[in-house]
């Protein structure tokens, strides 16, 4: 399924059960994975963006935690950024949260501004529920200042 053109690229979004095929994906643009996450997640569904020649463009994942929906990782790569590959994949993510009866999802951004663009709003730390590694990651606040933010879905 073509979903976007960018340029002379088509680029086609497909769900995948692949989770752990993408993770390397998500580390090589800049998304932090760990494997000693504490913080169980049951993973909803995952898609893969792929160029005309199968190559990995962009790739999101929904997933929920202590009962909440969270983009549990969402990248594209550098020569598909700024097309609208990352917004349509992001629409993907709340298509799916409204399908699943979802009233918020979650996410913990190291891109603010293109978050807050498509209505993201930011979270303090005080106030937004405590099921992010970030907050007990030695780097958080010191080398790295991701924003918790929540997309309010109404409902």
């Amino acid at each position: 399924m073509v979903t976007e053109v960018l340029g002379v690229d088509r680029v086609g979004i497909t769900e995948t059960e692949d989770y752990e095929g993408l993770i390397p994906f998500f580390i090589e643009n800049g998304l932090e994975f760990s494997e000693e996450d504490g913080t169980p997640t049951d993973i909803v569904k995952c898609w893969r963006a792929e160029d005309a020649d199968g190559g990995l463009a962009g790739g999101c994942v929904l997933a929920r935690r202590e009962g909440e929906f969270i983009c549990d990782g969402i990248a594209v790569a550098p020569a598909f950024r700024a097309g609208g590959l990352g917004r349509r994949l992001l629409g993907i993510l709340i298509e799916e949260v409204r399908a699943e009866g979802g009233r918020r999802l979650y996410l913990v951004a190291r891109a603010p501004g293109f978050f807050g663009k498509n209505g993201f709003v930011s979270v303090e730390r005080k106030s937004a529920p405590n099921f992010f590694e970030c907050f007990t990651c030695p780097q958080y606040g010191e080398t790295c200042f991701p924003e918790v933010m929540k997309l309010d879905l109404g409902g």
